[in-house]
Formats: structure tokens, C-alpha cells, sequence
């Protein structure tokens, strides 16, 4: 089972996401969050806030167990560029790209570890021949 949550158009570059995205993907639900909370900048408190959204779906509309959560997937793909006019010199006028992007964030609940089955206790056999 899994659990999604995505933001769309978010206004920050997705290049300067993906480092922070980087950061987290395939920690612990609790790990990532306390990493997300102590990185500097905007961006970690944008993806902070998908991850606590996508914790949220897997309790509430899943019934997973936080504790056992990490995070499988995350992205921050490229979003619809803005295009913005600024005056330039000698009546031109320079491009201003105002970029976004769209996070989106897959949990995923461990699997439960089954105890190993005990090993049969198999009678060594003498695989050495003997030189004559």
C-alpha cells in the first residue's frame, strides 16, 4: 500500500529542489521530516509540508502505521514557465522566466520482517578424497 500526495505549481525552479529531494528519498517518514526541518531554505519547507501532507493521506485514508512509513519516491519535475518583459536599454526589453515546479511525494510502508525459519541440521559429508 502506498500513500501520494503532489503539489503543483509551485514557484521555486525545480533545480533548486532537487537537492533537498535528493536528501530524503529513501529515509525513514520521521527522519526525512526532522532532515526537512533543519536544512536551510525554502525549498526544504515546501517539501516538508508535501511529505507531512502525504503522511497525513496514509493515516487517515489508508490506515498505515506512521512509524512503519519511508519515503519510496520523491520529484520535483518542471512546471510552466512564466514569462515576464523588463525594460532594457535603448528600447529593448530582456526576458524575465519566473520557473515552477510540481513536487510529488510516494510513502511507503516497510515490510514486516518474518523470523527465519530455523535451518535443518543436515549430516556434514567428507566432500575431500583422500590421495592414495
Amino acid at each position: 500500500m502506498e500513500a501520494k500526495a503532489v503539489a503543483k505549481y509551485v514557484r521555486m525552479s525545480s533545480s533548486k529542489l532537487k537537492p533537498v529531494t535528493d536528501l530524503v528519498r529513501g529515509k525513514d517518514l520521521a527522519e526525512a521530516l526532522t532532515i526537512l526541518k533543519f536544512t536551510p531554505g525554502k525549498g526544504s519547507e515546501l517539501i516538508e509540508k508535501v511529505v507531512k501532507s502525504a503522511a497525513a493521506n496514509a493515516e487517515n485514508n489508508h490506515e498505515m502505521n506512521p512509524d512503519n512509513l519511508y519515503v519510496a519516491e520523491i520529484n520535483a519535475n518542471q512546471g510552466p514557465t512564466m514569462k515576464r518583459w523588463r525594460p532594457g536599454a535603448q528600447g529593448r526589453a530582456g526576458m524575465i522566466l519566473k520557473r515552477t515546479s510540481h513536487i510529488s511525494v510516494v510513502l511507503k510502508e516497510k515490510a514486516a520482517k518474518k523470523p527465519a525459519a530455523p535451518k535443518a541440521d543436515k549430516p556434514e559429508e567428507n566432500t575431500k578424497e583422500e590421495v592414495r
